[in-house]
């Protein structure tokens, strides 16, 4: 594995920004502290900066030469609603707030990039460093396109990583193509008629047409979605009611579902509507079903798959790159950036040890011994996309 010895000499200070962004987490579009933070390190490296792209987005530019060619390195910042276990010195500051997807790794990790690029600025062309807030389910990327990302900040190519816990810290993976599912979100609102729970005969239950719906869904992956196609249908939320007694007027669920093309997603879309309402109408009740799809699949461009793979071979050798990678069925929204630009996204390892608990767990951290390499891997990409010809 060979890191630039320039990102290794100051890969104390990674470790220290990282620390002080996971201690002090903050849920998307409310990144006010880390965007500042970002801000204000591009700033200091000597890149041009623009914030409130996408609310709370910052882009960092660094241009050299006259190369009109321009490459986008993109990072999310933002946290999760939930608590954090960990009793370390940089655990969550702030109750109910946790950075236990690893995106303060990887803002550092870009942040890193920058410093190096910006003092050595061996390339010739324009790096875009692209620091996303909200993907966690609210939609930050779709927001950084529709407020102008690519036409303020145009780019021939745009790349995105991620850490992957139980990968070892020194190894990559991709595959082209799809690689993580478009993901959905679905509210079922039931309307029933309420009534005393000793006179059910008074009333239509609206928790039994619930139980209906749930097992009928539980069919719509078996089928009526091919085999070779894969989907999820999760029902996570039941709420109904209030008192032992009662049989209340309403009941609502929700879930997600999961896909890896946008067919599929449309059918399951269609489904879900069409057995809630004809289920609740059968047992005397209404359904009103709202399906929303919050990403569309990440499919990577084969071109770019193989050149960042190639690249991140240059760095730890072609044995710690798997290029034919296990396809994801969590949800990534860089996925709407690849929609606009082609590029790829990629898996960097978060070790098995220290770190080594899955994403969205109250026991995870981000590893700080990948820091420096995911710098290195986003320094190699401009000098080698953005090589000089002299």
């Amino acid at each position: 594995m060979t890191i630039d010895p320039r990102i290794t000499a100051f890969a104390d200070d990674l470790t220290a920004w990282r620390r002080d962004i996971h201690a002090h987490p903050e849920l998307g579009f409310e990144e006010e502290r880390t965007s500042r933070i970002v801000a204000e390190k591009l700033r200091q490296f000597g890149c041009e900066v623009t914030t409130g792209i996408g609310r709370t987005g910052v882009v960092g530019t660094i241009r050299v030469g006259n190369n009109p060619r321009a490459v986008g390195l993109r990072a999310d910042m933002d946290a999760l609603p939930m608590d954090e276990a960990n009793t370390f010195a940089h655990r969550s500051q702030h109750a109910g707030r946790m950075h236990a997807c690893g995106h303060d790794g990887h803002t550092t990790m870009l942040l890193g990039a920058a410093r190096y690029l910006a003092a050595t600025r061996n390339f010739d062309g324009t790096v875009h460093f692209i620091f996303q807030p909200a993907e966690e389910g609210r939609g930050g990327a779709e927001a950084m396109v529709k407020d102008g990302l690519f036409d303020k900040f145009p780019c021939e190519a745009v790349f995105g990583l991620h850490n992957r816990p139980k990968l070892e810290v020194g190894k990559f993976q991709i595959r082209s193509g799809p690689m993580m599912a478009g993901g959905g979100l679905f509210d079922i609102h039931i309307k029933g008629k309420g009534a005393h729970g000793a006179r059910p005969e008074s009333g239509v239950d609206p928790v039994v047409i619930g139980g209906h719906i749930i097992t009928a869904l539980q069919t719509v992956i078996s089928r009526t979605i091919a085999p070779i196609d894969s989907g999820v249908i999760s029902i996570t939320q039941m709420h109904a009611g209030d008192a032992y007694n009662v049989i209340p007027e309403t009941a609502v669920l929700r879930g997600t579902v999961r896909a890896f093309r946008k067919e599929v997603m449309a059918t399951i879309k269609q489904k879900i509507e069409r057995i809630a309402g004809g289920i609740a109408a059968s047992l005397g009740g209404e359904a009103r079903t709202e399906v929303r799809v919050a990403f569309p699949p990440l499919v990577n461009d084969p071109t770019e798959a193989q050149w960042i793979g190639d690249v991140a071979a240059s760095i730890v050798g072609e044995d710690n790159v798997n290029r034919n990678g296990n396809y994801v069925m969590a949800s990534e929204d860089f996925s709407y950036m690849l929609e606009k630009v082609p590029g790829a996204f990629i898996l960097i390892g978060n070790g098995g040890d220290e770190g080594g608990c899955e994403v969205h767990n109250p026991g995870y951290d981000f590893n700080d011994a990948a820091l420096p390499l995911g710098a290195t891997l986003w320094a190699r990409v401009v000098e080698a996309r953005l090589a000089r010809r002299d």
